[in-house]
């Protein structure tokens, strides 16, 4: 589209034509939630959602200065949307009547995963702020999910280390920076993410038994003490040789 591939040439700020196209996902949003009334029942719910795409958006503003997002990021933006609907649903167990719909929604932000990566490698559009920025938002989705997890199945608060490990992983690497250093691609880390956030789906449909959904939440959270594990493993290696 023109208007997009020829914004570095005009003489407004850059950030601005970023400001217009998260200006435009939040507007995606209301849509969005105006049509799943279910969802968005209350001004609770609006607000939470409203709260999460802001702050997301701001972050973006922080951190993305080279105005047009492109279009690997405005799929991960559509998916900041679908998240920013998830959680605005958590809101006094709104998601509880229509759990299909919730859930729907989360296996379309699981979907467009994959899809902003294929776009990224087919414009060669690469960069390490899309990378992070779609890793943020899977991290976002899964302690989401959890928090569903929680209220629908009373599992126990153990629950929430499935989704907030990846937190605790940061906040560790502020006493110890070593942590923080890069590691390496791993399709096994992918592959643990992803199934995070299936078992968890898998748990959270009424279909499925406490018990499966205790023995599937179980799968995820061991799965990933194995991946973390082997990268603090590796990690702790690479500072010693070092």
């Amino acid at each position: 589209m023109p208007f997009f591939s020829n914004a570095s040439s005009m003489t407004l700020p850059k950030r601005l034509y970023s400001a217009a196209e998260l200006l435009l996902g939040g507007l995606v949003l209301m849509t969005v939630g105006k049509g799943l009334p279910q969802l968005m029942a209350t001004s609770a719910n609006w607000w939470v959602a409203l709260a999460f795409y802001t702050f997301i958006s701001i972050l973006v503003m922080v951190f993305w200065p080279h105005g047009s997002l492109g279009w690997a990021n405005r799929v991960t933006l559509a998916r900041a949307v679908l998240v920013a609907l998830l959680a605005g649903a958590l809101a006094a167990n709104a998601f509880v009547e229509v759990i299909w719909q919730w859930l729907a929604i989360a296996v379309i932000a699981l979907l467009l995963d994959g899809v902003d990566g294929w776009i990224a490698r087919r414009t060669k559009s690469h960069s390490l702020f899309g990378a992070r920025f779609d890793m943020e938002l899977d991290a976002l989705l899964i302690l989401l999910l959890c928090a569903g997890l929680l209220r629908l199945e009373s599992l126990g608060l153990w629950v929430l280390m499935i989704g907030g490990m990846r937190y605790l992983f940061v906040a560790a690497s502020w006493p110890f920076p070593w942590l923080a250093e890069p590691l390496f691609e791993s399709f096994r880390r992918k592959a643990v993410c992803v199934w995070q956030v299936v078992a968890l789906l898998l748990a959270l449909t009424p279909l499925t038994s406490h018990l499966t959904a205790s023995l599937l939440a179980i799968s995820a959270l061991l799965s990933l003490l194995y991946s973390f594990g082997i990268d603090v493993w590796w990690l702790s290696r690479k500072t010693h040789r070092s």
